[in-house]
């Protein structure tokens, strides 16, 4: 009895349940802020409809996207002269429904960006904390690695690596995700730096708490929404890149299908069908502002040096 009685008081359930309201109570910040924010909202229904798009592709997708029908080539919209509703976007020089391949294409897109971003951030954000709390030596090495690496076109990089390697899914995330990591290990370090002259950072020094705990129980969470913001700024760059990659025959290789692909496959029939390369082009930029105005407003919530700007 005694026993539960003392679980009873202890302080750790009641600072969970707090923790937990003072969650719920953010959440509900936050979507007050988005629901207030017009570009906010914009880019948040045109990231949830591309996600939703690539997951949801075998379901929504009217036909195969690899199927070759020879019988209905370079078919034109519904809306122009020889367009039906049968292929609402036309079909391309093989007869392969571009509305399908535009949907599936949504798909690699959407796991370059995400899975680039996450290679690339994982190193920037080591070596930044590294760099930043350590200094010295530490920091003048890792800092003319980062020197370094912007000295080089980022374009030109990820084409030289993918010409000496197989070019493929994996290949492109790894390349575009380490042509990336500099400007996390840029952002973090300089963070960093002040963070680790704060107080409670250094009452944890003076109890004996390991550099390691401080690194990545003290320093890390004041500085993950500065990583989020940038982590998702970065996603738009990352399927531009993509895509130009792709469009140069160095990235996500056929019978795979990427925007960039298509973009490169319509590109000799741009004067007859411009529908090939047309339509891919605008879902890129629509995904990409989306993803511009989804960050810019993540930027403003959770940057405190932004706060109070109009989003």
């Amino acid at each position: 009895m005694e026993l539960n009685n003392q679980a009873e008081l202890s302080p750790y359930p009641v600072e969970s349940s707090r923790q937990k309201e003072n969650m719920s109570k953010k959440l509900l910040v936050l979507l007050k802020k988005l629901l207030t924010s017009k570009t906010g909202v914009v880019g948040l229904l045109i990231v949830l409809t591309v996600c939703l798009m690539a997951l949801l592709a075998p379901i929504i997708a009217p036909y195969d996207p690899n199927k070759i029908d020879t019988a209905n080539m370079l078919k034109p919209p519904f809306w122009l002269i020889n367009g039906d509703l049968s292929h609402i976007l036309g079909t391309d020089n093989l007869g392969r429904d571009i509305l399908s391949r535009l949907i599936y294409g949504s798909r690699i897109s959407i796991i370059v960006g995400i899975l680039s971003v996450v290679v690339g951030g994982l190193i920037g954000v080591i070596f930044g904390l590294i760099a930043g709390y350590y200094g010295g030596i530490v920091d003048s090495l890792i800092m003319r690695l980062v020197d370094s690496f912007l000295a080089i076109p980022t374009t030109l990089f990820c084409i030289v690596f993918l010409t000496v390697l197989n070019p493929g899914l994996f290949t492109l995330i790894f390349v575009i995700g380490v042509t990336n990591w500099v400007m996390y290990a840029s952002l973090v370090r300089s963070e960093t730096l002040s963070i680790k002259e704060r107080e409670y950072v250094k009452a944890a020094k003076t109890i004996g708490v390991s550099n390691f705990n401080i690194i990545f129980r003290h320093i890390l969470p004041n500085v993950f929404s500065s990583i989020i913001v940038i982590s998702t700024l970065s996603i738009a760059g990352t399927i531009i890149t993509e895509s130009s990659l792709s469009f140069l025959g160095l990235g996500i290789q056929p019978p795979a299908i990427s925007w960039g692909i298509m973009l490169s496959e319509g590109r000799e029939h741009l004067a007859t069908s411009w529908w090939l390369s047309t339509f891919p082009g605008v879902a890129i930029s629509i995904t990409v502002l989306g993803i511009i105005f989804l960050g810019e407003w993540l930027r403003d919530v959770l940057d405190p040096r932004s706060r109070g700007t109009k989003s």
